[in-house]
C-alpha cells in the first residue's frame, strides 16, 4: 500500500474520531449512538482507516470489540490529541470578561460527596456560565492527560508537570453514634477502644489519605487493634457510623454534617492531612481555574478544617 495512502489515512481527523469513540465504547452501535451515526456508517469509517493503515486495529467477537496491539497504539496516542484539543478549544472559548465553558474537577468521594457538592451551589450562582462535572474517585486521575481539568487532592501531588496550591490542613477526630455509646458505652481512654467496635478503611482500596487507618495503631505498643467493619470508602464509614455500628476516625469537615455525632476522647487527634489544588501548566491563564481556586481558598479558609 503507498505510503502517501497511509499518510492520508492517519490525517483524516473524521476517522480518527469515530475510531477514537468505538475504542472507547468497545462496539460500533454504542459509538453511532455517541456520534449519532448509524453503525454500518461507523463501521464503514473504520474498515477505510484499517484499509489505509493496512493493519486490523480491532478483534470482533459476538460481544464486543478489542483493540489489536496496534489498536492501542493508536488509541494512546488519539486520545492525548483529542485531550489536547480539547484544552485548546475551551481557552479559546472562555471568554475575557466572564468566566464560561467546561470545568472537570477531581475530588475524593468523601470531600467530594459531602463538603465540595454543599458548597459548589454558591459557585454555580456566581459564575452560571461555567459548567462544572465533579468527578469523584479515591484514585488519582491523570489531570496532564485531561482526565479532570483540575483536582483537590490530599496528598502531595506526584506529578511535576503540575501547578499545585496548598489549601489547608484536614484534620480527624474519634467518633461515635449516641445509639452506640448507649448500648456500649463511653471510651474513656485510648486503652478502652480495644473493647469497642471499630469502623476502618478498607485494606484492599487505595488509601485516600496517608495514614488513614491511625485509629488502629495511635496509642498502642504492641499488634494494632483489630476492626470489627472495613469500608473501602470514607463517606460509607460516616454512614455507618451514624447508623449506630461503631466507632470510627472521621475527617472534621464530614462529622460536622451531622450534630447527632458524639466525638470521642477530645485530646486524641489524627494526623493532619494537607489539601492541595493541582492543575496542568496549560490551564494556568484559565479563568475558570482561577476563580474556581479563589473560590476553594476562602471557603475553606471560613470553614476552619
Amino acid at each position: 500500500m503507498p505510503d502517501s495512502r497511509r499518510a492520508q489515512g492517519l490525517m483524516d481527523w473524521d476517522k480518527l474520531r469515530v475510531f477514537h469513540a468505538v475504542a472507547e465504547a468497545g462496539s460500533f452501535t454504542h459509538a453511532g449512538e455517541t456520534l449519532n451515526l448509524s453503525q454500518s456508517a461507523v463501521s464503514r469509517q473504520i474498515q477505510a482507516l484499517e484499509e489505509s493503515l493496512g493493519v486490523a486495529l480491532f478483534h470482533r467477537h459476538a460481544r464486543g470489540l478489542i483493540l489489536t496491539e496496534q489498536g492501542e497504539l493508536l488509541n494512546r496516542n488519539v486520545r492525548e490529541i483529542f485531550a489536547k484539543l480539547a484544552m485548546a478549544e475551551a481557552q479559546l472559548m472562555e471568554n475575557k470578561d466572564r468566566p464560561k465553558g467546561p470545568l472537570k474537577i477531581s475530588a475524593t468521594v468523601a470531600f467530594g460527596s459531602t463538603w465540595l457538592t454543599r458548597e459548589v451551589k454558591e459557585f454555580i450562582e456566581l459564575y452560571p456560565d461555567i459548567e462544572l462535572s465533579l468527578v469523584l474517585a479515591d484514585t488519582e486521575l491523570d489531570i496532564s492527560m485531561r482526565e479532570a481539568d483540575c483536582a483537590i487532592r490530599f496528598t502531595p501531588p506526584r506529578q511535576p508537570d503540575l501547578i499545585q496550591r496548598h489549601l489547608t490542613t484536614s484534620r480527624s477526630h474519634v467518633y461515635a453514634a449516641p445509639e452506640y455509646l448507649k448500648q456500649h458505652g463511653m471510651p474513656s481512654s485510648l486503652d478502652d477502644l480495644g473493647r469497642h467496635r471499630l469502623i476502618v478503611y478498607g485494606e484492599d482500596a487505595p488509601q485516600p489519605t496517608a495514614n488513614v487507618n491511625w485509629l488502629l495503631t495511635i496509642g498502642t505498643n504492641g499488634p494494632p487493634r483489630r476492626p470489627t467493619l472495613r469500608v473501602n470508602n470514607i463517606y460509607g464509614i460516616y454512614r455507618a457510623v451514624i447508623a449506630g455500628v461503631g466507632i470510627a476516625a472521621l475527617p472534621e469537615y464530614m462529622a460536622r454534617l451531622s450534630n447527632g455525632l458524639v466525638r470521642l476522647l477530645p485530646g486524641v487527634e489524627g494526623p493532619g492531612n494537607e489539601v492541595y489544588f493541582v492543575y496542568p501548566e496549560e490551564l494556568r491563564d484559565s479563568k475558570r481555574i482561577s476563580v474556581f481556586r479563589d473560590f476553594l481558598i476562602r471557603k475553606l479558609a471560613d470553614a476552619h478544617l
